[in-house]
């Protein structure tokens, strides 16, 4: 088991990542700070479970997570936690 502290778009950003999980798939667990939400998570907290192997192919658990992060933000125009005025 791994664990890494990333700060991604100035979000606290806990990674654990378990390669071969059951001996099956890539887990990978995402945690921030007071639950701040992620473009891939809205509570602060993402559990996923990947092919064996993909996380390594993608440069390992932090190239992997930012790559996923900014990708996703991208995608969704992600701007972050925003309040609403409406």
């Amino acid at each position: 088991m791994e664990k890494h502290n990333i700060i991604w778009r100035g979000i606290a950003v806990e990674i654990t990542y378990k390669p071969e999980e059951f001996g099956m798939t890539d887990h990978v667990e995402l945690r921030t700070e007071n639950k701040t939400p992620l473009p891939v998570t809205e509570t602060g907290y993402r559990s996923n479970f990947l092919p064996l192997g993909h996380v390594e192919q993608h440069g390992g658990a932090v190239a992997f997570v930012t790559a996923w992060l900014d990708h996703e933000a991208n995608r969704t125009r992600w701007k972050g936690a925003q309040l609403s005025l409406f």
